[in-house]
């Protein structure tokens, strides 16, 4: 391109600026949602079984200042957060009631947001953030997309909590999709089906996909497959539930549909158990 910049750069700068964008619309979303609860909503169960829906927001909340040091040390060139600082983050949260984890939440994760916002085309195209944890230093786009998917999940959590039939944010799910490869084999169990093996055809809609899921020794996305042991149809934003482990028969729509007998939907729901 004319300025240096490459097409590739260029892409990953527009999905960067894609995925803040969602991460705004998402957390507009959730401050209006938080400002209507009453302790008895903060108490019930969410979506993720094990947490109600007040453990859900210290999730988010922790999680946004987490990332945000990581941002910050990005920028700063102070380096990524310790684990000092991260476990006395979770601690704070943790030893927050109910009431103050609702009125903290959408200061922490505003604060994030906004510093994405607030990243220059460079910074967008350049930076590299440099993780918590063993793993490559993604860019912006990356790491953006790595909130965006604990956030879009959770979010989900917390909404499901009081409509059996929430969906994901449809402004969410296509960049879900485009980075659910590099999860899959980590979400994904082979062992569940106690030795045995499948392969599936995925056809989801909105938006309209086809490619193919195995199952053996480790669970990995393909091409669609030319001869399936089962087909399985649905909603896109369910697809990207089944695989976190938000799949539940009451959170099912009737869109889904399994072809085939090698393997049932509760087979697929046990292949992934979820986070």
């Amino acid at each position: 391109m004319g300025d240096g910049t490459t097409a590739q750069e260029t892409t990953m700068t527009d999905r960067a600026d894609q995925t803040i964008k969602v991460l705004r619309a998402g957390h507009d979303e959730l401050a209006a949602l938080v400002d209507g609860f009453t302790e008895e909503d903060l108490a019930r169960r969410s979506g993720a079984s094990e947490w109600d829906v007040s453990q859900v927001l210290s999730h988010l909340g922790s999680g946004a200042e987490i990332s945000l040091a990581a941002l910050d040390g990005a920028l700063n060139g102070t380096g990524t957060p310790q684990m000092d600082f991260i476990r006395g983050v979770w601690a704070r949260w943790d030893g927050m009631s109910r009431a103050e984890r609702a009125a903290e939440v959408v200061g922490a994760n505003e604060a994030l947001v906004r510093c994405f916002e607030d990243l220059d085309a460079t910074a967008r195209r350049d930076l590299r953030i440099e993780l918590w944890f063993p793993a490559p230093a993604p860019d912006v786009a990356g790491f953006a997309g790595m909130r965006l998917s604990e956030f879009a999940y959770h979010t989900w959590d917390v909404r499901a909590a009081f409509d059996p039939a929430a969906t994901l944010n449809p402004e969410a799910v296509e960049l879900l999709l485009d980075g659910l490869d590099r999860l899959l084999g980590f979400l994904g169990k082979a062992d569940r089906l106690g030795g045995r093996e499948a392969v599936v055809e995925v056809r989801t809609t909105a938006p309209e996909r086809a490619f193919g899921l195995e199952i053996r020794d480790a669970v990995r996305l393909t091409d669609a497959p030319g001869a399936p042991d089962v087909v399985l149809t649905a909603p896109a934003e369910w697809w990207l539930r089944l695989v976190s482990g938000r799949h539940a028969p009451e959170h099912t729509p009737d869109g889904v549909r399994l072809t085939g007998d090698a393997l049932t939907l509760d087979d697929l729901r046990a292949v992934f158990p979820g986070f």
